[in-house]
């Protein structure tokens, strides 16, 4: 994938409400899943204030009309709230509809949605069929979903997955077919108790499968639109401050939200595609 590197953008950069560069309005629905808390909500939080028309999702309703409430109270009007669990395809489906009769289509999707069962220091794939359904297999189904309703407009429709560093690829072009062998043969070897001799990584090993399997689904779908009105990407935040790391990280969920929305929001002669962004610093060059 020959994609363009951009230059001049750096993490620190931030986006402002009246920036010159700013391509979208309140017409420009974003939306984002797994957004009740953490770098999700911090997510939406930053759109909204940006003025863009933002969908939260949340598998537990509660909580995401909660933290949908509280962005309300704030004078943040502009955010809905939508149940969806991205491991049920059921969910999926009503969720995509959803979007079609409220809004006619998106411009812009986060897949944040994603778990793990491992504190920082332990590693077991006794729930990997669930991080596995949840990290990859959902985000993958919603995204398919929504395909055509993205609106292939100038400014260029966007994905940006939140994934990690712990599902790093090499150079090898794996097919959507591969992808899927790679996952089924992983999920294989659990069952039968042998992953630990099979070469699989060694650090929260169903975590580092299921985002490896969603970044490699991101490089073939950044591939399959490539040239045209729709750019994917992705983007590891690094060591966060969330529920998942039980609160410990190097910084905050806003911190990394202003960072992947800076991404999901550069403009449209700055937008690369089958990218991999790492952390904070320098824009990093890495390609997926």
């Amino acid at each position: 994938m020959e994609s363009k590197l951009v230059d001049q953008f750096h993490f620190s950069s931030t986006v402002s409400l009246h920036s010159s560069n700013r391509w979208w309005s309140g017409d420009t629905v974003a939306v984002v899943t797994g957004a009740n808390k953490g770098i999700g909500l911090a997510v939406v939080k930053r759109f909204a204030e940006l003025g863009l028309t933002v969908v939260l999702t949340a598998r537990d309703e509660e909580r995401g009309k909660k933290a949908t409430e509280k962005l309300r109270e704030e004078g943040l009007g502009n955010v809905r709230f939508f149940a969806l669990d991205v491991s049920k395809a059921a969910s999926i489906k009503t969720f995509v509809s959803w979007v079609e009769t409220t809004f006619g289509g998106l411009d812009i999707l986060v897949n944040n949605a994603g778990v793990s069962f491992n504190d920082i220091h332990e590693n077991s794939v006794e729930f990997a069929e669930t991080v596995i359904k949840t990290n990859f297999h959902g985000p993958k189904l919603l995204t398919e979903s929504l395909l055509p309703l993205f609106r292939l407009s100038p400014s260029i429709s966007r994905i940006l997955n939140i994934s990690s560093r712990l599902g790093s690829i090499n150079k090898e072009r794996l097919s959507e077919e591969e992808i899927e062998g790679v996952v089924k043969m992983f999920l294989g070897d659990v069952k039968e108790g042998r992953w630990e001799r099979k070469g699989w990584p060694q650090i929260w090993t169903d975590y580092s499968v299921s985002k490896l399997a969603l970044n490699a689904y991101s490089r073939v779908l950044a591939k399959r639109f490539e040239g045209g009105r729709l750019s994917v990407n992705c983007f590891c935040p690094g060591y966060t401050q969330t529920s998942m790391t039980r609160g410990q990280g190097t910084h905050t969920p806003d911190a990394a939200a202003e960072v992947a929305v800076s991404l999901a929001l550069l403009p449209p002669h700055d937008l690369p595609t089958g990218h991999f962004f790492l952390g904070f610093g320098p824009y990093n060059q890495s390609r997926l």
